[in-house]
């Protein structure tokens, strides 16, 4: 591999996204997840879960987003929250955000000066998209694990990564088995 070694951020695997019951859940996050497991032990201790959270107080268009999804307005400890059992097991970096993107200057912290960033988790079509475009905008190279993401659906899912591959060289979606390949090296 050539540069620096490429940070996996794992976004948000929790309870919210997986319970099958919940409004916001992905119908595929236990096939992401699958996906997360086999990429988890190649990335050692260069991987950043995320972990989505509602405000204290919504302001601006936020206040319309949770007029629509009240049953989110809980505190940051509400079981909702929290990553799933096997990836809190195992989460030694938790990053919380409010917002969809989670790219900010803890993240960037993370990722060496002109290195890599491969994105895997929930939901491809909301904070997936929003990191990868973020991440890209501020110069890193990065790389969507397509099989280790779910989207609301199916369609939402396809939709959000041939979006997020028109960013090409910036973006690339690609997939665990090329990743873990090696397939992941810098395209320039």
């Amino acid at each position: 591999m050539t540069g620096a070694p490429a940070h996996l951020a794992v976004i948000d695997m929790q309870h919210v996204f997986a319970d099958p019951t919940s409004p916001w859940a992905a119908p595929r996050y236990a096939e992401a997840a699958a996906g997360v497991r086999r990429l988890l032990p190649a990335f050692a201790d260069r991987v950043t879960f995320t972990r989505f959270l509602a405000p204290a107080e919504p302001i601006g268009a936020w206040r319309a987003y949770y007029d629509r999804w009240p049953f989110a307005l809980r505190p940051p400890d509400a079981p909702l929250w929290r990553l799933t059992d096997e990836f809190a097991a195992v989460a030694r970096d938790v990053m919380d955000a409010p917002t969809f993107g989670k790219w900010g200057p803890r993240l960037a912290e993370r990722v060496a000066p002109g290195g890599r960033l491969v994105l895997a988790g929930v939901s491809t079509d909301c904070c997936v998209l929003s990191t990868a475009l973020a991440a890209a905008d501020a110069g890193v190279e990065v790389m969507v694990a397509a099989d280790a993401c779910a989207g609301a659906d199916d369609a939402a899912h396809t939709r959000a990564l041939e979006v997020m591959d028109l960013y090409r060289p910036l973006v690339r979606v690609t997939d665990v088995a090329e990743l873990l390949a090696g397939a992941d090296r810098p395209s320039g």
